[in-house]
């Protein structure tokens, strides 16, 4: 039996109390579903900034009413101190998801991804570390490798910041690192590659790359490659998320105050993927007719990216169940019917 296997039957038999903050977005709505199954009490905060009331709705309707009356929601911003030590309050563990995304909206806005993703994170450190929460669990980023060269990313190794956004997510490793040194306060940060699975949202400017072009392939439109295509990328399917986030939070002391690699230990180019998504709805008869498109490279875009995951493996026992055949193949039914 799988580390995390344990895991699951350890919380089925017993309810811990769990905030998830940026509970009504992608990852955070799938932590919610996840912990809801497990029978574990769960407090959610979110500001709809980026999350969505339907993904909320969608977890509702996926688990048990009884499963459901453990959940409670709180509308708010954790830009507000005050708010955050509310959600903190009688809290177990905290996994903090809250965060504005993406490396172009930091670019043309900095201002704003700086209060939520620093300011914002040193109120949700604080907070909980006021309520003395066993552990706090954040979504750091691959982004903080930035420049540095060497593939496959590990964890010691990083290079100089490439965008706003990899400065606030390298700031946030930062603070976690002083708060365990100076106050004996347990953290763990997950580097995030390229998380995808359903309830992420195809739609805006900064959407992920893998719910936008599915939903211009199901729409029939254009599909624009940034660059040649052959960028690389270690795509995560998001139920490697959620386990790494709860092998995290429950881990052993002496696995706390590091950062992990959450991926799959693989790559695959943009043209790769184009193709994959274009057969996989092929399989479900949505057939998409149309070739790439290419334009100019993305400022702040590094052109590799790939994770060494042994670490995790080694101190907190994760083991990835999805590659990113196998993950596409689940999202894609999700994303037919929802875009």
């Amino acid at each position: 039996m799988s580390k995390y296997s344990e895991l699951q039957a350890t919380l089925l038999e017993s309810s811990k109390v769990w905030l998830v903050t940026g509970v009504a977005g992608f990852i955070g709505s799938n932590l919610l579903e996840t912990l809801l199954k497990l029978n574990q009490t769960v407090v959610g905060l979110d500001n709809f900034a980026t999350g969505h009331q339907k993904n909320l709705d969608e977890v509702q309707s996926l688990v048990s009413s009884e499963q459901w009356s453990r959940f409670r929601f709180i509308e708010g911003d954790i830009r507000n101190l005050d708010t955050c030590k509310q959600a903190c309050s009688g809290v177990d563990y905290v996994l903090h998801q809250a965060a504005l995304g993406s490396v172009p909206r930091s670019i043309n806005d900095p201002i704003t991804s700086n209060e939520t993703n620093i300011s914002g994170f040193l109120n949700m450190l604080v907070a909980a570390r006021d309520a003395e929460v066993k552990s706090f669990t954040y979504a750091a980023s691959s982004s903080t490798y930035g420049d540095h060269p060497a593939l496959p990313k590990v964890e010691e190794n990083i290079g100089r910041p490439l965008s706003p956004y990899a400065v606030t997510k390298y700031v946030n490793e930062l603070y976690a690192d002083v708060f365990a040194k100076t106050y004996n306060f347990k953290t763990v940060g997950l580097r995030y590659f390229n998380v995808f699975g359903k309830r992420q949202d195809p739609n805006g400017a900064y959407a992920a790359v893998i719910p936008k072009w599915t939903a211009a392939m199901i729409a029939g439109e254009e599909v624009f490659i940034n660059g040649d295509g052959e960028t690389s990328r270690d795509f995560c399917f998001i139920e490697n998320a959620v386990q790494a986030n709860l092998l995290a939070a429950t881990a052993s002391d002496e696995a706390k105050n590091e950062v992990y690699n959450v991926a799959v230990g693989d790559r695959t180019t943009l043209n790769v993927l184009f193709d994959s998504l274009k057969a996989s709805l092929a399989k479900l008869d949505v057939v998409y007719g149309l070739d790439q498109v290419y334009r100019d490279f993305r400022a702040g875009d590094v052109r590799h990216s790939q994770a060494d995951v042994s670490k995790a493996a080694r101190l907190l026992g994760y083991q990835p169940s999805h590659r990113i055949a196998e993950g596409i193949e689940e999202a894609m039914p999700w994303y037919i019917a929802n875009v």
